[in-house]
């Protein structure tokens, strides 16, 4: 069976506030199998942002499960994904997970990966998927050259890697923290 590829997603965290967006492309191959993914969530009443690329049924569980650690944390979102590292990292069934999640509050932004991995970029820009290197690229070029809300380098980063990614779309969702 050809691979799943899927995403473009995109974050960014200001003074002024914070973004994450994804497209809504799934493609099997060099099929479009789905247009309007949605690959934003918010979580913890809304005070924390996340979004995934992968597998979506692993995706969702891990959601699921950061979610969980942040209620047992108090909504910590380093604490959360700090634990969620290490139970996907050694956890016999979730090891064999294959996803990533971006998560953000108004103070963190961090990439979370099986591999144990938990990390926050120091630009506070972060893109995985398909198309990440493209978003990246684009919404550095943005910060250091515009005066744009990062909603809007959100929204822009993921329509130039749309033009450029076969694999992402710009059916684009973008969910903001002020």
């Amino acid at each position: 069976m050809p691979k799943l590829r899927a995403t473009t997603i995109l974050a960014v965290r200001t003074a002024t506030g914070a973004a994450i967006g994804g497209d809504g492309q799934v493609t099997l191959g060099n099929i479009v199998m789905k247009a309007d993914a949605r690959k934003i969530r918010k979580l913890h009443d809304g005070k924390v942002l996340a979004g995934f690329a992968g597998a979506a049924a692993d995706a969702f569980s891990l959601l699921e499960r950061f979610e969980a650690k942040l209620r047992d944390f108090q909504g910590s979102v380093p604490k959360a994904a700090t634990e969620l590292a290490k139970e996907w990292r050694t956890d016999r069934i979730l090891r064999r997970l294959e996803a990533m999640l971006v998560v953000l509050d108004r103070d963190h932004l961090l990439l979370i990966s099986g591999t144990g991995d938990v990390i926050a970029p120091t630009d506070n820009v972060l893109a995985i998927g398909s198309g990440g290197p493209y978003a990246l690229s684009a919404a550095r070029a943005l910060m250091a050259h515009t005066a744009l809300k990062p909603a809007e380098i959100v929204r822009a980063g993921l329509e130039i890697a749309g033009d450029l990614c076969i694999y992402t779309n710009r059916n684009i969702d973008v969910q903001e923290l002020s």
